[in-house]
């Protein structure tokens, strides 16, 4: 049976009951191309070409080029009579000076800046543009492959220097940049040690510095996946709460994520929340808001979801925000910052239930999780970050809060830091101790205390002093950082308000030879200064005897009527 009758079968078959023979399919035949591939084909060939005669001549012009001139016409619009969006140098130039004024304050935020040439505004006179020049036609001149690598076709090394004493000028001037960026890195490594002075120059003028072997327990927070985490939460919020340890704020910062908000995400608005502030006196932790406040806005807190402070502060700062962002649907809010500094705890708290996972141990938060706070504002949980960095010591990651204590080998090697952080007579009053030498015997005696003892009675030196390291992190012993104080403000803090720190007032005894309503006292030197801090008079009582015993008693001090709980509300509004 031929070809041509088993196709016209198939089409019996099928129903096509149509006699042409346009869609017979016969074996052998060019099926790539159809009739409508070639009346395209055909229309494209028709004006790509033009067409001539036989003097060459053309008698019909191919697309676009033709010399006949079409009648134009202009849309009418109101816009050819407005004003154009032109802008000379000089006032430019001024514009970008006083929105480089309003950007350095932290309470101002820019709203319309679609409307702006943001990208003119920006590039200033810090902006090196003939650098990036070169740097770009050097790209586009030499790329990465045929510079590097096996196919590479430099033959040497391109220097911009034509002699020795040149090469010798700019090797010094990169040798002062590296020192730079030395000091940089350790501003941005947010170490909160006293030792700025020799021991940094010394790490600085080291010509080969060593890289110590650690334990793989003080690397935590620096893994690939929890920086995923962080730059998940960072792209997906709108509003980034950088959630910082009242005890010791510097320490616990991460600049890092601070720079990279500053340089990649300057729409984002960056907020500090000073958490654990009941576990500092009040005047620090109105010292260091008052420091930070001057860079970003920054509230103090207690997470508590019975009794919390700064709950309304915050949450009232969360609705500007929405309201500020009005044309979006709802707000994310990112919580950020190192380990075990309470991020899950603010969140429970706005929430005044439990929704987050705590625990008293850094890394209970594995991955970011969305937290609904309102109808138009969400909140986002992220795993604690820890900037890496050279110059942390082990002292400085443990006194942190970073590692988990339970791991860290040989943990009384790091009791000396502590001892020398916290006062003595807080440790004294904290486990009723005295008279210890070094940190060995101090752990020894507090073993003994504790009755923790191994075997012939011999106290149990590693376990004791994870305990307290644990209780150095988890505010049991009292510490804190002081804020940097500026100069012309020094001498200005309030009287009476150095309170104790972290433990109960005692009740000053009365002497025998002093009457119940004499309560007027003068200062004596010996006393405590906590001591003095807590004891105080009752007004009246001062009242009565004030004008008695006011010609016989002139230099003596009265104490002012205040109580414990009118100290806390002083303190509120500090």
């Amino acid at each position: 049976m031929g070809t041509a009758k088993k196709e016209k079968n198939r089409l019996v078959r099928q129903g096509k009951t149509g006699t042409g023979m346009d869609n017979v399919k016969i074996k052998g035949e060019n099926f790539y191309r159809s009739a409508n591939k070639v009346k395209t084909l055909n229309m494209r060939e028709k004006g790509t070409k033009a067409h001539r005669n036989k003097d060459g001549k053309i008698v019909e012009a191919a697309s676009y080029q033709s010399r006949d001139i079409p009648t134009a016409r202009i849309e009418p619009s109101r816009n050819w009579f407005n004003n154009t969006r032109v802008i000379s140098q000089d006032s430019l130039s001024a514009f970008r000076d006083a929105m480089a004024e309003k950007a350095k304050d932290p309470y101002q935020v820019l709203l319309k800046s679609n409307k702006l040439p943001m990208s003119l505004i920006r590039d200033g006179s810090d902006t090196n543009g003939l650098k990036q020049h070169k740097a770009k036609m050097a790209i586009e001149s030499s790329s990465f492959a045929d510079t590097f690598g096996p196919k590479s076709q430099r033959k040497r090394v391109k220097l911009s220097v034509g002699d020795i004493a040149g090469l010798a000028e700019d090797t010094e001037k990169s040798m002062d940049k590296y020192k730079d960026k030395l000091e940089q890195k350790k501003l941005l490594s947010g170490n909160s040690g006293a030792d700025t002075g020799v021991a940094g120059d010394m790490q600085i003028d080291e010509e080969d510095p060593l890289t110590l072997a650690v334990q793989p327990v003080f690397s935590k927070g620096q893994s690939k996946r929890i920086g995923n985490e962080l730059y998940k939460v960072i792209d997906s919020s709108d509003v980034l709460i950088h959630v910082l340890d009242a005890r010791d704020p510097l320490g616990t910062r991460c600049r890092n994520v601070e720079k990279y908000i500053r340089e990649e995400a300057p729409h984002k608005h960056l907020v500090f929340v000073l958490n654990k502030c009941d576990l500092v006196p009040t005047s620090v932790a109105a010292a260091w808001v008052r420091t930070l406040s001057k860079e970003y806005p920054t509230l103090a807190f207690h997470s508590s979801i019975t009794n919390s402070f700064g709950k309304g502060s915050l949450i009232t700062l969360l609705r500007q925000f929405s309201g500020l962002h009005k044309d979006r649907k709802q707000i994310s809010v990112g919580l950020v910052g190192y380990p075990n500094v309470g991020k899950s705890s603010v969140i429970n708290t706005l929430r005044a239930k439990k929704v987050c996972t705590v625990a008293p141990i850094p890394g209970e938060t594995k991955v970011w999780q969305y937290i609904t706070l309102m109808k138009r504002i969400y909140l986002i949980d992220c795993p604690g970050v820890v900037p890496p960095n050279q110059n942390d010591t082990p002292q400085d990651i443990i006194m942190r809060g970073v590692v988990r204590v339970e791991k860290v080998h040989n943990p009384e090697q790091y009791i000396p830091g502590i001892l020398a952080k916290v006062k003595q007579h807080h440790m004294e009053r904290t486990y009723e101790l005295k008279g210890w030498t070094d940190h060995i015997s101090f752990l020894e005696l507090l073993g003994r205390k504790l009755g923790r003892l191994l075997k012939h009675g011999e106290p149990d030196v590693d376990g004791v002093a994870k305990q307290v390291l644990n209780d150095f992190m988890r505010g049991k012993i009292p510490w804190f950082t002081p804020a940097p104080v500026a100069e012309g403000e020094e001498g200005q803090t309030r009287e009476g308000r150095e309170g104790k720190l972290g433990e109960m007032p005692k009740k000053r005894k009365r002497d025998d030879g002093e009457s119940v309503a004499d309560t007027s006292l003068a200062l004596s030197e010996d006393v405590d200064d906590d001591d003095e801090a807590i004891t105080q008079a009752k007004k009246a009582a001062v009242a009565q005897t004030k004008a008695a015993k006011a010609s016989e008693e002139e230099d003596m001090i009265p104490f002012d009527e205040s109580s414990d709980e009118d100290d806390e509300v002083d303190g509120d509004k500090d």
